[in-house]
């Protein structure tokens, strides 16, 4: 199965990953390893590839699946298997994965230095704007003691967005028109660096380190679901826990 491994200085026992659609069941267009069920895709086939996921990973308890409405909401992450409305998820128990699913949007996850803590946040432009990751992180007592990585998303070539998604970001935050440059095929629009417009909101924050931001989910059609490219598509998933056996 392919993952894609976090790249930073995290303690050995903090496991985060992301997806790829590469290998399952899922049949066209969810082609691969399809984990959304609430795309359209056949019931089984997904709960075949999650289970073919939890296999691979070793976890032996449920994972906290979410149910995102790109909003800010953020809860605990709970062994029992009910699927929760929030856009972010938290653990202190070792063995409990968070979870969150893009296909284009930020898949956030985040650790403190001594890896006492973990959680995963799902950021799309709305999400992002109206301050998930920094709901997020108030689930943390310190933000500079925070490691960050942002999983594959959609690139800074790719993202062509309207005025109001600028301007929702540079009243927020000034530094965030850094992130933005005007559409080569439409002077009326913007190509938007989610990447940055999230290093930035978590640098405001207080967060020190941040990895990652180096996939398209658009461009990079072999490994990655992308709605905006394909509108009815799969989901890939990142997860992030605390060893239970370190």
């Amino acid at each position: 199965m392919k993952l894609i491994r976090a790249d930073w200085d995290a303690p050995e026992h903090i496991h985060a990953l992301t997806t790829t659609r590469l290998d399952g069941l899922s049949q066209a267009p969810f082609d691969g390893l399809n984990l959304g069920d609430h795309v359209g895709d056949q019931p089984a086939s997904v709960a075949k590839n999650r289970q073919m996921l939890l296999k691979a990973l070793g976890l032996s308890s449920a994972p906290q699946w979410l149910s995102q409405v790109h909003g800010i909401r953020i809860v605990e992450a709970q062994p029992d298997g009910q699927v929760r409305e929030a856009d972010g998820c938290w653990s202190a128990t070792p063995g409990q994965a968070c979870v969150v699913m893009t296909a284009d949007c930020l898949p956030v996850l985040i650790t403190d230095r001594k890896g006492t803590r973990v959680a995963a946040a799902h950021a799309g432009w709305r999400g992002l704007a109206s301050g998930v990751l920094e709901a997020t992180l108030a689930h943390f007592p310190d933000p500079e003691d925070l490691l960050v990585w942002i999983g594959p998303a959609i690139g800074p070539l790719a993202f062509e967005v309207g005025g109001e998604v600028r301007e929702a970001f540079v009243r927020a935050l000034p530094a965030c028109e850094a992130a933005f440059k005007v559409s080569p095929t439409d002077s009326t629009k913007w190509l938007a660096d989610i990447y940055q417009l999230a290093r930035l909101r978590l640098q405001a924050a207080g967060v020190k380190e941040v990895t990652g931001g180096d996939f398209c989910t658009f461009t990079e059609s072999d490994y990655f679901y992308s709605y905006r490219r394909d509108g009815q598509t799969g989901r890939m998933a990142s997860l992030i826990w605390i060893d239970a056996n370190p």
